[in-house]
């Protein structure tokens, strides 16, 4: 009789739900009871839990981190005839929000062992035009935000943290979102902290630029019916609050999980010939949204067919840079321009990585990986 070994997903979001499908279900069930959906001490709530965890005075929640970056730079004021400086390797949109607010990204490569921003490249890609820095926390790593602020500070720019996969990581002992002038955070279901839907939230201390994300989260209206800019309808459902708050709790948690099973893999995976494992930098604490390699020798492809073979499930983040992309062409950005994010595009391979996985899952992968390796 021919035994099925069962797959090991990517990323498995149901085991989690079944471990608070009661206290979900219930949560779920008294809002839709109440007949409020839209705002409400639910929303308020999940605001002020979510400051109070980051260290901040003001959490505004919203509709996606999309929109978290798209606000936070109209907060700003940052539009047409101004240049923000981003990284090409990240989800588009980083780059797209900028776009839509009107100014220009400006790519800057990153550090081959973190993925992060290369702080080093940062000052020679600073113009008259330049306005602000979207430093992105990929994959839950922090870039290093102490450096990184006192450039900003030197040339009076101002800090958007992209932290959409790094709700909980830290720099030094402050948490990511708290230390540039605003953490932008999604709530997507594969991120660290995962509503059931679309969301997304804003962290600042600025009160001022606070009240300012509120009007334009909401039509531009200061009060009902008068309107002061031209805004955006982005809000967090109140469902989605009520989950919010109950994931919330358990964050630190499934944070410390990923972290002993990226211990785990690199303590297995780090001497592998042809392979080189992600890095983590001195003052941060990640929280490892996903547990990325390189596959060296143009053997990416392969080494991932013959993982699928295997039953093992991996994810390519990210396939091609955002310079090289037919909508930035445009910019004039051409092949080796920002070589190694071109180079990483070509090598990453996304692992296995949620909470809930197993010992006996994480070994079949490292045992899978050893044995392609050779």
């Amino acid at each position: 009789m021919i035994q099925t070994v069962k797959s090991i997903p990517a990323f498995d979001i149901k085991q989690q739900y079944a471990a608070m499908e009661a206290e979900i279900s219930a949560a779920v069930l008294e809002v839709l009871a109440s007949g409020r959906y839209i705002g409400g001490p639910l929303v308020e709530g999940f605001e002020e839990q979510f400051a109070t965890y980051h260290g901040v005075s003001e959490c505004i929640a919203c509709n996606s981190g999309t929109d978290a970056l798209y606000l936070a730079l109209r907060a700003f004021d940052i539009g047409a005839g101004d240049e923000v400086i981003t990284v090409p390797f990240t989800f588009i949109a980083t780059s797209e929000t900028i776009s839509s607010a009107g100014a220009q990204p400006v790519f800057v490569d990153i550090d081959p062992a973190t993925f992060n921003l290369d702080l080093q490249q940062v000052e020679a890609a600073i113009t008259p035009k330049t306005k602000a820095i979207i430093p992105v926390h990929l994959f839950g790593q922090p870039v290093d935000m102490t450096k990184l602020m006192d450039l900003a500070t030197k040339h009076n720019l101002v800090v958007i943290e992209d932290c959409a996969q790094s709700t909980g990581a830290t720099w030094g002992e402050q948490k990511v979102g708290s230390i540039g002038q605003v953490g932008c955070f999604s709530f997507y279901p594969t991120k660290n902290l995962g509503a059931c839907g679309d969301g997304g939230a804003i962290t600042t201390s600025d009160h001022e630029i606070s009240k300012k994300l509120r009007v334009l989260k909401d039509h531009g209206q200061k009060s009902k019916y008068h309107y002061e800019y031209i805004g955006v309808n982005s809000r967090l459902d109140t469902i989605q609050a009520a989950i919010l708050q109950i994931k919330l709790r358990y964050l630190d948690i499934w944070n410390k999980q990923r972290q002993r099973i990226a211990y785990r893999y690199h303590q297995q995976l780090s001497q592998v010939p042809g392979i080189i494992t992600p890095q983590q930098l001195a003052g941060g604490q990640g929280v490892w949204n996903q547990y990325t390699i390189r596959v060296l020798d143009n053997k990416r492809d392969l080494v991932r067919e013959k993982l699928q073979e295997r039953g093992v499930n991996t994810m390519i983040y990210y396939p091609r840079p955002l310079h090289l992309q037919e909508v930035y062409a445009h910019l004039g950005y051409q092949i080796s321009s920002l070589p190694v994010s071109e180079e990483v595009c070509n090598q990453v391979v996304s692992l296995p990585m949620f909470p809930e996985l197993s010992e006996e899952q994480q070994d079949r992968v490292i045992r899978s990986l050893k044995e392609i390796m050779g």
